[in-house]
């Protein structure tokens, strides 16, 4: 699952990490913006963050930050999934648009934290509308509260978004076929 508020509390207690950036950037019906002051410790929740929450509001060199540290402590190899690994790993099998049956939309509330009817219920209104389903939680969703996908990850689907090695590139098109991660263009969009 996601990388909890406790397990990155962890981290920057015991590396003093600090965060670059100006602030949060934070999704306002069509547009996201940079809330000053704001942190992963104050991720503009209106409310504190719980500890089985996932970290929110870090830069991607502070996931790579944060993955170099894991590594070092346990000894083993971490790293960002490249976007192709991510997408095969959200996937877990399954063909067409969507990672989840989508015969039935109503099917994503089982494997993820999306915009439904409970969402809807949220004073940050989204310029689209709600899935017709509930899967409980107005905003984040503590992490692995939901059904695994085939491959037993938790959480691919919704709640926050994660980092990948990638740079960003839209329309999406020439990936490399290898696995590996495409770094020629966009990597200033990571803003690191």
């Amino acid at each position: 699952f996601e990388l909890t508020n406790a397990q990155y509390r962890r981290f920057v207690q015991a590396t003093g990490h600090k965060v670059a950036g100006t602030g949060c950037n934070v999704f306002f019906g069509n547009a996201v913006s940079a809330v000053p002051g704001s942190s992963w410790a104050d991720p503009t929740y209106g409310r504190p963050i719980a500890d089985d929450e996932p970290v929110a509001c870090i830069r991607w060199s502070d996931a790579k930050a944060y993955v170099s540290w894991l590594a070092g402590r346990t000894g083993k190899k971490y790293r960002l999934l490249t976007e192709a690994e991510w997408e095969y790993a959200a996937r877990a099998g399954t063909q067409g648009r969507y990672t989840w049956d989508a015969t039935d939309m109503r099917h994503v509330c089982k494997q993820g934290n999306v915009h439904d009817l409970s969402g809807a219920k949220s004073p940050d209104k989204l310029s689209y509308g709600p899935v017709d389903c509930d899967d409980g939680y107005q905003g984040v969703a503590p992490v692995g509260r939901f059904a695994p996908n085939a491959f037993g990850l938790h959480d691919m689907i919704g709640n926050v978004w994660e980092w990948i090695e990638d740079c960003y590139e839209m329309p999406y098109g020439a990936k490399p076929v290898d696995g590996s991660a495409q770094l020629a263009t966009g990597c200033a969009r990571r803003r690191s």
